[in-house]
C-alpha cells in the first residue's frame, strides 16, 4: 500500500526512521529450505543435527516428560506461578466468550433448500514457543490457551532446548499435551511433516525469528499457519491532551523487544512531538534494556508531526501498526475512525503491556502492514467454518433448472447432467 499523495503533504516527520537496509533474505531461505529438507528425509536424526549446529545442544530425548513438566513448575517463583494462571485465566475467559460468539448455522433460504454451517475445531495444533532474549511466560499462554477453548483434539508445543525452564512450566499450565525440545526452522519441519517422535499437525502457530518465519511460509499449504511475523511495532496517535512523558515511556517498553521493533508517534502537536523527542532520550539514559530499545529507536523510531486530524488517521492506518494506541481527548471517537491495526489500545489508561502480559486480547498480532487485511489470533484460528447442504424435491425444482442452464452455457456437460438426473429421478418418482 503506497502511502497518498494528498495524505504526504500533510505529514511532516521531527524523526523519521533510518533508511531501511534491504535485508538479503536468499541466504535464510535457502538454510531453511535445506532445513526442511533434512528433517523430511531424516527425521529426528535430522532434528539431533541441527540442534547440535544452531542451539548447540545435544538433545537426547526430544519429548519433555510429565515429571519434568511437573518440576518446571514446582520451580516456579510462587508468585509468578500464580501470575501466570492469571493471565491465563484472564486469556481463557475472553477467548470462550469470543468462541460463543461463532455459532453453528441453519437456514432455508428457499423452499426445500437448505444451508448451513458447523464450526469445526482444528484437530492438531502446533504451536511454537521462542527462546528469545527473555523468557516470556505470555507466549505459550497466547498460542496453548485459545487452542484448548477452541477443543482442538491435541496441542504440541516446542521450543528450543536451551528455552529457560520457566518456558516448559509456562506450556504444562497452559494446557500443551505434549512439549518438545526442538527449536528454530527444525521445529516448524518436524511439526509440519512428522517424525518418529513428534507427530505432523494440522496448523502451526506462535511467533518466532527470521528462520521461523522463513520456515512457516515455505510449508504453509500442506499444513496452516497463523501468520508471517515481523518485529514487534507500536504507534501511538495523539493530540495536544498527550502525555510526553507516558507515550515516551510506552514507546520505550516496546523497543526493549529487538533492535528492529518499529516505535512511532503520530500526532497533531508539534509541542508534543518535541516534548516526546526529549523524553525518550532523557528515559534511555536511565533503562536498564537501553542495549536493545536504544538501536531500535535510533533506527526504526518516528515521530509524525500531522496538519490536521484526518492526516494523522490517515497516516495511521497506512502504517497498520500491530499495536496501536490513542492517547486524543475522545479516544473512543478516535477508535471508530481507525480501521487498520493488529490491536487497539484506547485512552490513556490502556497499555500495550497488559495486553501483551494477561488482559486477556491476544499478543500475537499482524506486523509489516499485515493489519490492513487480517486481525490477530484469536479462539477462532483454531476452528473452521465448513459449509453444508442438503435439498427437498422443493429444493431442486427450485436451483436445478438454474443449474442445467449455467452448465451448459459454460459447456460443462458433466455438471449439466448431474444438475438435469435428480430433476429426472423426481418425475420418475
Amino acid at each position: 500500500m503506497q502511502l497518498s499523495s494528498e495524505i504526504a503533504a500533510r505529514i511532516h516527520h521531527l524523526k523519521a526512521p533510518s533508511p531501511a537496509a534491504v535485508a538479503d533474505i536468499g541466504e535464510i531461505e535457502q538454510t531453511v529450505k535445506s532445513v526442511l529438507a533434512g528433517v523430511r528425509e531424516r527425521g529426528d536424526e535430522a532434528l539431533r543435527e541441527y540442534s547440535r549446529t544452531f542451539d548447540r545442544a545435544e538433545v537426547v530425548h526430544f519429548e519433555v516428560s510429565m515429571a519434568e513438566r511437573e518440576a518446571a513448575v514446582a520451580a516456579l517463583d510462587p508468585q509468578t506461578a500464580a501470575d501466570t494462571r492469571f493471565a491465563i485465566e484472564r486469556v481463557r475467559a475472553f477467548a470462550e466468550a469470543q468462541l460463543a460468539t461463532m455459532l453453528p448455522l441453519e437456514v432455508e433460504p428457499l423452499p426445500g433448500l437448505h444451508l448451513g454451517h458447523r464450526v469445526i475445531p482444528i484437530a492438531r495444533i502446533g504451536a511454537y514457543v521462542p527462546g528469545g532474549r527473555y523468557p516470556l511466560l505470555s507466549a505459550p499462554v497466547m498460542t496453548i490457551v485459545p487452542a484448548k477453548v477452541a477443543g482442538c483434539d491435541e496441542v504440541i508445543a516446542c521450543l528450543p532446548p536451551n528455552a529457560h525452564q520457566s518456558m516448559i512450566a509456562g506450556c504444562h499450565l497452559s494446557g500443551a499435551d505434549r512439549i518438545f525440545r526442538v527449536g528454530g526452522a527444525q521445529a516448524i519441519a518436524a511439526m509440519a511433516y512428522g517424525t518418529e517422535t513428534i507427530p505432523g499437525v494440522d496448523k502451526i502457530v506462535g511467533p518466532g525469528n527470521a528462520y521461523v518465519n522463513e520456515a512457516k511460509r515455505q510449508v504453509f499449504g500442506p499444513v496452516g499457519i497463523d501468520q508471517l511475523a515481523g518485529p514487534s511495532e507500536i504507534f501511538i496517535v495523539a493530540d495536544a491532551s498527550g502525555d510526553a512523558a507516558m507515550i515516551a515511556t510506552d514507546l520505550l517498553a516496546q523497543a526493549e523487544h529487538d533492535v528492529r521493533t518499529r516505535v512511532g508517534l503520530i500526532t497533531t502537536d508539534p509541542k508534543l512531538a518535541q516534548d516526546t523527542l526529549v523524553e525518550v532520550e532523557r528515559q534511555l539514559s536511565g533503562l536498564s534494556t537501553a542495549n536493545v530499545a536504544a538501536p531500535a529507536w535510533r533506527d526504526y523510531g518516528q515521530i509524525v508531526v500531522c496538519d490536521d486530524e484526518a492526516a494523522m488517521l490517515g497516516y495511521s492506518d497506512f502504517i497498520a501498526a500491530e499495536h496501536l494506541q490513542i492517547h486524543t481527548i475522545d479516544p473512543h471517537a478516535i477508535a471508530k475512525r481507525l480501521r487498520n491495526y493488529g490491536s487497539l489500545f484506547i485512552g490513556t489508561m490502556a497499555s500495550v503491556v497488559y495486553s501483551d502480559k494477561c488482559c486477556g486480547t491476544n499478543h500475537t498480532l499482524p506486523t509489516m502492514g499485515a493489519g490492513r487485511y487480517t486481525g490477530g489470533l484469536w479462539v477462532g484460528s483454531y476452528v473452521k467454518v465448513c459449509t453444508h447442504q442438503w435439498l427437498e424435491r422443493s429444493g431442486v425444482e427450485a436451483v436445478a433448472p438454474a443449474a442445467i442452464r449455467q452448465s451448459a452455457s459454460e459447456g460443462l456437460e458433466g455438471h449439466r447432467r448431474a444438475a438435469a438426473l435428480r430433476m429426472e429421478r423426481m418425475q420418475l418418482g
